[in-house]
Formats: C-alpha cells, structure tokens, sequence
C-alpha cells in the first residue's frame, strides 16, 4: 500500500483534495485493486475511509475502503476484504443509486446543494444527467457560482426524469470531478404546490416561479374601461391591500437613483391588471415553500420571461414593489427583455437598445433588491454576454439547458454518424409539432441538408440557426423514441471523454465574458 492511500486511510474528518500527481498515483493502486478505471478527481479521504467512483465499460460504481464494517453497511453494494500491505480492509463497490447517493451525501458535505446569495451565477441544466462533468470543467475555468443540478418541471416530463433523478445524477457528477466549491439545485418553471413538494423533497435549493398561466396580456391593449373592470376583478384579499393604496404607492414619479420614472395612471391600469394575479400566485407559492422548507435556506427566482410582450419598466416597479411589500423576499428576476432570446441561438435584436433596457432594468432590482437579473434561454447569447457582465456586475444569473443536449448532437455526430443522421430526419418530422410551447422561429425548409455533409462535416449542422432550433425543441421526441434512446446513451457513456471536452470547449465561451478564473479551482 502506498503512503499516501494509507495516509488517506488515516485522515479524521475531510481530508484536504490530494494534488493532481497524488491523485492520479492513488487511482492507479485502486485500478489494481478493484479491476476497474478509478477517476481519479473523486477519490476523497474521510473518517478514516477512501471514497471514489470507479467505471467498468459503460458501468460507474461508488468505491468505499475503510476497516469500518458499520460504514460499509450504509452501502448498498458486494463487500469483500482486500489486503493491502499488512492491512486487512473492506472495499464494496456499489451502484451509483439513489440510496447511495443518500448515503454518500450524508458523508461528503460539498455534495450538498447550498444557496448562492448574490454571486454571479450560472444555471446548467442537463437534460440527460451526462453532462456535469462538462460543466464543471468549464466553471473551473471561470467566476461563475454554478447550479449543477436544474431542470424544469416541463423538461422532466419530456425526458422522463423525476426531481431526485436530476438531483442524484448531478451529484455522481460532481462526485466524479471532485467539485467541492459549492453549488445550488435549481428547481425550474414550477407553477403548483405540487411541483415545489416534489423538489423539496428531493433538497433543491433554488426555487423559480413560473406564473405565466396567472398573466393576462390583454392587457397590453385593452382600452381603459376594461382594465379598470379586470382590476375590480382582482383578488385584493389575496393582494392584501387597495387599489386606492396601490395607487398612492407606485402613482407619480418612482425614483430609481440615477434616473426616475413616472407612472402614469394607465401604465399603473396596464400592469396590475396584467400581472395583479401573478403577484398573488408567487406569493401564495413563497409561503407554500416557507413552510415546506421549515427554516431551511432556500432561493426563490421569479420568472416572466415567457410572456407575450416586453417587460415595462413599469411592470417590473410594480412586480418588485409588491413582492416586497408582502413579504416575498428573492434572489433573482427574469423580465422579458427587448429583442428575441430563442432557443439556442444567439440574440436577435438591437444590442443598444439591449444594453440599454437592461441598465434600466438593473436599476429596478438595485432600488427595490438588490437582486439578480436572470438571462432565461440564455444559453448561445453571446452577443449578450459582455453588456450583461459590464452592466450588472455580479448581480446577474445565466440560465441555460437546451445547449447541452445540442452538444451531445455534436458528439454524437462525430462519433455516430449514422445515429445523427437518423436523428436528425426524425426532428425535422417532429418539429412542426414540437414547435408549440417554445419560442422559435426556424424553418425546416430553410435548414442545411444534412445529405449534403460528409461525415466528418457532420458537426457543422450545429453551427445552422435553423438545424439548432429544430434539433433544440424536438429533445423530448428523441429521447423518448425507442430507436434512439439506448443508442443515443450509450454512446454518450462510451464516449463520455468526447462530450466533456465539447461541453467544456462550449461553456468556456458562456462563461468567458463574465470573468476568467486567475488560476484553475480545485
């Protein structure tokens, strides 16, 4: 037994991340000892026991070697004895369970999912529980605070995912890559009590409100008798006040510190009646959360980036006003911001007018916050990225989810060409379907025709405006059809080095415009 596995073995407590050389010789004497490949980032020494993930073929096992049989008992798994030296020990290797998971969590603090506060941060949804290790090579490389596990409850129902799913899948990732920095779990687009029941219990920390059923955008038009009858109609028990009060409170001028604003009377009609009932939905889902989470810390981001029509000024001032005064207290906002962000291409619109609109924005969330403006559909925004870092600062939250399986596509068509191909036919067949719930605007007929690629150009379709977006939204179609969906993972899992190293190569350019990392995180 070397010295260092048998210091490992002594350690009390958690023991510090062993260098990238120690590392790297401890996984070759545990290669030797259990007949598989040890990743080497994992191997973590705690309580006078070596914890680390192990892979045979496309199979990952959790590596538990201690004296202590009471540890290993946690463990679902084959115990053997293993001697190492003039020491006897118990080495089991188990499956990368949730009931391992559970037990290894109970161990290993920093797979905990924590609350980020008002860091920068970063949203890497993984619609295929594959890709963390990815995200967190890129992250080293950046300042950006990450959630690692996020899924809405839309995209878990399109990939046939519960919330523990999302949560134990992202854990075995950050395991594996030794992340011990600390990271959040973002529960995403939850519109019921029942979605944030689900999550909670599965330990999310960070909680985002979709109330896009609860927004009524006739009122962007309607004339003004009929938004004082829809403003009549709200729930004002709910509300907890008057719309006499509401008046007095945002009528007039509305100082935001370098500029103010002047509410009209009419911009006042146009954003209660609008956004009135979303107010008293996220409110009623704040407390449902309060006391779900019993005084745990947890986050909570509202959405309404998926209305119909820009967010005010105005309506932002209303929105932000209201929440606070009712208790609702948050830690990012996503507005619907000027121009287009669709799925998984860059911005669409002017990029003055942008930065602009944010920096107004910006000041909302400074006056009645200070909390973060969240990017929605922001992955491939490149365009966007330096005005949002120069103007907001740490105050701002990428989101991103679709991207990532775009870069599985991308391996997938290096490694598999005749797998892409067959994928890509069938999304252009289900996209005029799958189309419905996003907002996208490509045209099958306007695509590159993948025919035309040879196999070693296949990988450029993904650089096409109209091939991202079809591939894009059909996911839940693909990953759902029996033809493509054991192909589909187990070539990611045989070639999982190729996709780490495009997720990586893909985040480092998100990641960038916000800050570089001085030297890499452990």
């Amino acid at each position: 037994m070397s010295e260092k596995l048998l210091e490992c073995l002594q350690a009390s407590g958690l023991a510090a991340a062993l260098t990238e050389n120690e590392a790297n010789k401890v996984a070759a004497e545990l290669d030797e000892i259990t007949g598989q490949q040890v990743y080497s980032r994992s191997i973590t020494a705690a309580d006078k026991a070596v914890f680390f993930l192990a892979r045979d073929g496309e199979t990952k096992s959790l590596g538990v070697i201690s004296t202590d049989a009471a540890l290993h008992r946690k463990f679902v798994g084959s115990i053997v004895e293993v001697v190492l030296g003039k020491e006897t020990l118990l080495l089991t290797l188990a499956e990368t369970s949730s009931s391992n998971a559970a037990a290894l969590r109970s161990i290993l603090p920093f797979l905990n999912p924590t609350t980020l506060g008002l860091k920068k941060s970063a949203g890497c949804g993984d619609r295929l529980g594959l890709a963390t290790p990815g995200h967190i090579r890129a992250i080293r490389h950046s300042t950006m605070a990450p959630i690692l596990a996020q899924q809405s409850i839309r995209e878990n129902a399109r990939t046939g995912r519960t919330p523990q799913q999302v949560m134990d899948e992202a854990l075995w990732g950050i395991f594996q890559e030794g992340w011990r920095e600390g990271f959040g779990a973002d529960a995403d687009h939850l519109k019921n009590t029942d979605d944030i029941d689900s999550c909670a219990a599965a330990g999310f920390t960070f909680y985002t409100i979709d109330p896009g059923e609860h927004v009524d955008n006739e009122a962007n038009t309607a004339p003004i008798d009929v938004l004082k009858t829809k403003i009549a109609a709200l729930d004002w028990a709910a509300l907890e006040t008057t719309w006499d009060a509401t008046q007095a409170a945002l009528g007039g001028k509305i100082d935001l510190g370098s500029f103010a604003v002047n509410i009209s009377e009419e911009d006042l009609l146009r954003s209660a009646a609008k956004y009135g009932r979303v107010v008293a939905h996220t409110v009623k889902m704040y407390r449902h959360l309060e006391a779900v989470m019993n005084g745990k810390p947890f986050e909570l981001e509202m959405s309404v980036d998926e209305t119909e029509t820009v967010t005010t000024l105005a309506e932002h001032i209303y929105i932000a006003h209201e929440l606070k005064r009712l208790g609702v207290r948050w830690v990012s906002l996503a507005p619907r911001y000027v121009g287009d962000f669709e799925k998984g291409v860059d911005y669409i619109g002017d990029l003055a007018e942008f930065e602009k609109s944010f920096a107004q924005h910006l000041a909302v969330s400074k006056t009645f916050g200070p909390y973060k403006l969240s990017l929605h559909s922001g992955s491939d925004k490149f365009s966007v990225y330096p005005i949002a870092s120069r103007v907001a600062g740490d105050l701002v939250h990428l989101k991103t989810a679709g991207t990532s399986y775009l870069e599985a596509l991308r391996a997938i068509g290096k490694v598999n060409p005749s797998l892409f191909r067959s994928i890509v036919a069938f999304a252009k067949e289900r996209y005029p379907i799958d189309r419905a719930s996003y907002h996208v605007s490509a045209q099958v007929e306007k695509m590159q025709n993948v025919d035309e690629l040879p196999n070693d150009k296949l990988t450029t379709l993904l650089d096409d405006f109209h091939a991202r977006e079809i591939l894009h939204v059909t996911f839940g179609s693909v990953l759902h059809h029996a033809d493509f969906r054991e192909p589909f993972f187990a070539t990611l899992r045989r070639n999982e080095g190729v996709y780490y190293d495009m997720l990586e190569i893909h985040f480092d350019k998100h990641f960038a415009p916000f800050g570089e990392a001085s030297a890499a995180k452990a």
